[in-house]
């Protein structure tokens, strides 16, 4: 640290933290501003640099509050006992953050690196624990409407991108700081020690040289090669922009669409995707249904993919993609492994009986297990094609295990309907052009009322539907193999980030012990 700075007070703490929250927010749908996010944290930051333990954590919490409250504003659909615990559980981990980096600071150690570092492992744990943890509305996934951001996560994953945000967002902080100090200096003269300036001045050029290092590998994707195609058809009948009426349960409306819709169809595909939760019935255990749907397969010579809700004999409830052949077989099944809390299932639910909305979710799934039997590689004649069921596209890992897996290009099958017209289809979809920007693999999100989208290998939207619009999106896939450096090697920033985090404090307690020892020698007269 250069010199003692004043901590700043309660209400602008509280107003910077404030600013810092709400220009974030507006980089994401539904404002989609994300030139904002490369400036956002900057009143945040600022106030970390000269807080308390217990004021950066404050201010952190205040900054989560207002950015969360913004960006995940449509779980309001399911009241206030979602949203004000789900968003402060959000808040309180860039508190931890703003905290952590007040600490090592007050260990005397300071330096953008480690204010990239502490956010982007906040990130990582945040989108980890605790039930499985909620990826949604990271820094990095703001910038996926731009090809470097893109291009950088097939070297780093998306929260390689936060990474180098935060950290050009901390230098650019700490060269304005320098440049007032500087100016007061001229003023009045300030006598800091040359070696700490210096040691200040080596921080801030590695950070810069990092900068300019992920913005070259930004700019030059890693490729994957091309070993051919998949010509698709996902089915988008959703025009209900509201709950369905009993009638329209009973006479199970939405699979009457998605089948109407499907009989459109012209020609041969390889693949015919009916999303999640657009057939109201399983149909293994619907004769009628599977007839109807083995016919739309052997009228266009392709696998037909659709959702269902498999209740097994032990009562076990899987919400469950089943794939079938053109010749009417079942060839396979894969069962969500990552579920929703409390919107598929109520963790403690005996203790939390108390609360009347828990109602809502009547029955608890199960989380389908993680092995072999149900990777979700579908292989279709030797093109294997992995497939992610709506909540899961936000977790990285679960991409780049498919594609570990064998993959050649990704399905994303989602049911968005009940956040009506709010920004979670649009958010959801920046979300899946980093998986495949991430794997180097194509997607396709299939969603039952949008928005669908056909995403190519260097996570780049080349088609996509209006919400509540029936059509059907069709598309030549490229299949890829090989694997970029992220799903080769996995999230490396956390590791990095840890070990700047360590290396700081491990120095931080170093110098302040060399600090205190006595001195080796006596001066007398």
């Amino acid at each position: 640290m250069e010199g003692s700075v004043q901590a700043p007070n309660a209400r602008l703490t509280f107003g910077a933290s404030a600013l810092s929250g709400l220009l974030m927010a507006c980089a994401f749908p539904p404002f989609g501003v994300w030139p904002l996010a490369l400036v956002a944290l900057l009143p945040l930051l600022w106030i970390w640099s000269r807080a308390t333990i217990w004021r950066a954590a404050w201010s952190g919490f205040v900054f989560g509050i207002i950015c969360f409250g913004v960006v995940l504003s449509w779980t309001w659909y399911f009241g206030a006992v979602a949203i004000l615990p789900l968003i402060a559980a959000q808040a309180l981990y860039i508190a931890a953050v703003g905290a952590a980096i007040a600490a090592i600071r007050r260990l005397g150690v300071a330096s953008p690196l480690i204010v990239a570092a502490a956010w982007a492992l906040g990130e990582y744990l945040r989108g980890t624990w605790p039930l499985g943890g909620l990826a949604w509305g990271e820094v990095g996934t703001a910038f996926s409407p731009i090809a470097p951001a893109r291009g950088l996560a097939g070297w780093a994953g998306a929260l390689g991108v936060t990474f180098v945000v935060v950290l050009f967002q901390a230098l650019l902080l700490e060269l304005i700081l320098k440049a007032s100090r500087r100016g007061v200096a001229g003023a009045g003269g300030e006598g800091s020690g040359a070696h700490r300036s210096q040691a200040h001045r080596i921080h801030l050029a590695i950070a810069a040289l990092l900068v300019l290092i992920f913005l070259a590998a930004g700019l030059n994707p890693p490729t994957t090669r091309v070993i051919g195609g998949l010509k698709i058809a996902a089915i988008q009948g959703n025009d209900r922009n509201r709950r369905l009426t009993s009638d329209e349960v009973y006479n199970e409306v939405l699979t009457e669409k998605h089948l109407q819709l499907a009989r459109q169809l012209k020609g041969n595909f390889d693949l015919i995707i009916f999303p999640e939760s657009a057939l109201m019935s399983d149909p293994e255990a619907d004769p009628l249904l599977r007839s109807k749907i083995v016919e739309i397969g052997r009228r266009h010579n392709a696998f037909v993919l659709i959702n269902a809700i498999n209740r097994e004999q032990d009562g076990a409830i899987y919400n469950t993609n089943r794939l079938y052949a053109g010749d009417g077989s079942l060839v396979a099944n894969y069962s969500k492994t990552h579920l929703v809390p409390f919107g598929e299932y109520v963790p403690w639910r005996s203790e939390l009986s108390f609360i009347s909305a828990i109602e809502q979710v009547p029955e608890d799934f199960t989380a389908g297990q993680n092995n072999a039997s149900n990777s979700g590689v579908l292989n279709l004649d030797g093109k294997k094609i992995g497939n992610l069921i709506c909540f899961e596209s936000v977790f990285p890992e679960l991409a780049r295990r498919q594609v570990r897996g064998g993959a050649h290009a990704l399905i994303v099958s989602t049911n968005n309907r009940s956040y009506r017209r709010s920004a979670n289809s649009a958010q959801h979809v920046q979300s899946s052009q980093m998986r495949a920007a991430e794997t180097g693999r194509a997607l396709v999100q299939a969603s039952i009322s949008g928005i669908s989208a056909i995403i190519d290998p260097l996570g780049h939207i080349e088609k996509r539907t209006e919400l509540f619009k029936p059509a059907i999106l069709e598309a030549n896939v490229p299949l890829r193999a090989g694997e970029t450096p992220y799903v080769k090697h996995g999230p490396l920033i956390v590791k990095v980030s840890v070990l700047i985090l360590v290396a700081a404090v491990a120095f931080g307690f170093l110098r302040r012990r060399l600090q205190t020892m006595p001195s080796g020698g006596d001066s007398s007269e």
